[in-house]
């Protein structure tokens, strides 16, 4: 670039910060002016407390040092979500970050588990997840780095404090020169030769021009809808859930190591677990709950002593029809939402923030055609995420309220139903390129909510049943012997990383 690329970020919070921090680190401070305006009268939604692993990728890309984010941020570790009552009031599955078992003959793991199951000897699918067998015992310990020990079959996320992240990302970004401006926005100027945005003007009078806008406003999307009228493509006919109410506790027990999300009558309870409190909340939809007993649910169903008010959230599914529009790109609720039940709200403004940066680097200018493809990339992005989220709701066998009868019986996304079909048929998973969610994560949701093949691959039955009963049960004891000697995740994380103290009071 011949001239820095002069960027501006409308919006603090999560997205901001993880914007700035991210452009200040990828690009030289002689290719970049980055200025982030931000008004403490505005707050933010803070969303984000669990993450999935492709955060530890982000961090170590922009050159975060985890020990010191996770101890600042009272971290806590993650290796995977318990999904509690949602095919059916008692279920209990958890969403590993990890695989079960391993191939065999270039087989999946899971016909041969289908064939067992089919012959009344199978043991719990569970038993062949580290991750899993780890998390119901309370145990962690970092991955190994040799990718044929048992200890490198899995990975690992976090669960914060989202306002203590947007904290270190500005001390980060303002390190790198980030210029942090106090200011609300009041007007947007456009240029009337194309449309794009010139310049926003702030409540004090003053004018800040740039070349880039970044949209980290929330859901009243300031640049990318208020000032260029994007669009919005609405999901809620698919999700339901156009409401939360959340509400911090005081820990009670060990701190376990994965999300808990548990189905109530008009949504889903989240229950996350930080060194300093736990992080609750109720996602529910306003057709079928009011407000107030949304609430009063929730506080009446805490493990530990209300440490706060209840916040309320309100919210439509959906995403921007464009993410990226003339110089305006849209990052985190400006761009769209999906709920945070698979603890997707950070990944979405991760890799629209990475991708952006990629494709800055691939051009001079906004070419349409980058546009073109960026904008095709984040939507894959989110439809797909969106089809495994329906997925939770549509594989229930409920029939004690009217949301789950309503999302049994909906009209799926055809890009779904055609997954769903496959599945039911002879247990194939439809497997990505790209996109966030691998085999393992569909196994985990199908099985879990018992959505079973009628088949499975023939060529699991190439081994014989000896041999393949003597492989499985070595699986299931190097998977035991592993985690009985693994610490557990209290002891690991007061030695690895405990939590500043001076932070959980900031």
């Amino acid at each position: 670039m011949s001239q820095p690329l002069n960027v501006v970020i409308v919006g603090g919070g999560t997205a901001g910060w993880m914007a700035a921090a991210a452009l200040s680190a990828a690009l030289a401070p002689q290719h970049r002016r980055v200025r982030l305006i931000e008004s403490a009268e505005i707050g933010t939604v803070g969303v984000g407390e669990a993450t999935l692993p492709h955060l530890r990728m982000f961090n170590r890309r922009i050159g975060i040092d985890e020990r010191d984010l996770m101890a600042k941020t009272q971290a806590t570790f993650k290796l995977g979500i318990e999904f509690v009552d949602w095919a059916r009031i008692g279920d209990s599955y958890i969403h590993p970050f990890g695989a079960y078992g391993s191939r065999m003959a270039g087989v999946p793991f899971h016909q041969y588990w289908l064939r067992q199951r089919k012959h009344g000897h199978a043991a719990p699918l569970e038993a062949y997840s580290l991750p899993i067998v780890a998390a119901r015992h309370g145990k962690f310990v970092l991955p190994a780095d040799d990718p044929a020990a048992l200890l490198s079959s899995f990975g690992y996320a976090f669960q914060f404090d989202a306002s203590l992240y947007a904290a270190y990302l500005r001390d980060f970004a303002e390190r790198r020169g980030v210029v942090r401006t106090e200011g609300k926005v009041v007007d947007v100027k456009l240029r009337g030769t194309d449309g794009w945005i010139e310049s926003i003007k702030l409540a004090d009078g003053s004018v800040i021009a740039g070349d880039l806008f970044i949209d980290c406003s929330g859901f009243r999307g300031l640049l990318i809808e208020q000032a260029l009228h994007t669009g919005y493509e609405e999901w809620t006919h698919w999700l339901p859930c156009d409401r939360a109410v959340a509400v911090p506790s005081r820990n009670v027990g060990p701190l376990t190591p994965y999300t808990r999300a548990t189905a109530r009558e008009a949504g889903w309870q989240w229950r996350i677990p930080l060194q300093h409190r736990t992080g609750n909340g109720y996602v529910y939809s306003s057709h079928f709950i009011s407000d107030d007993a949304a609430a009063q649910k929730l506080l009446s169903r805490l493990d530990g002593e209300v440490l706060g008010t209840p916040r309320f959230l309100s919210f439509v599914a959906g995403r921007r029809r464009k993410t990226w529009n003339k110089n305006c790109v849209a990052v985190g609720l400006a761009g769209g939402f999906l709920e945070p039940l698979e603890s997707t709200s950070i990944y979405l403004i991760q890799i629209a923030i990475t991708t952006l940066i990629d494709y800055l680097a691939a051009t001079s200018g906004f070419d349409a055609r980058i546009v073109d493809a960026y904008n095709r990339w984040i939507d894959m992005e989110y439809d797909r995420v969106r089809d495994f989220l329906i997925l939770h709701y549509h594989a229930n066998q409920r029939e004690d309220s009217p949301l789950w009868n309503h999302c049994r019986t909906m009209e799926l996304p055809d890009t779904l139903a055609h997954r769903l079909e496959l599945f039911r048929h002879r247990g194939r998973v439809i497997t990505y390129k790209d996109g966030l969610f691998l085999e393992a994560s569909w196994l985990a949701v199908y099985f879990g909510q018992r959505v079973m093949p009628t088949g499975y691959d023939s060529l699991a039955d190439a081994m014989g049943a000896a041999e393949l009963d003597r492989r499985t049960r070595t699986m299931r004891e190097q998977i035991e012997q592993t985690v009985a000697h693994m610490p557990t995740h209290d002891r690991f994380l007061s030695t690895y990383c405990p939590a500043n103290s001076e932070a959980a009071h900031a």
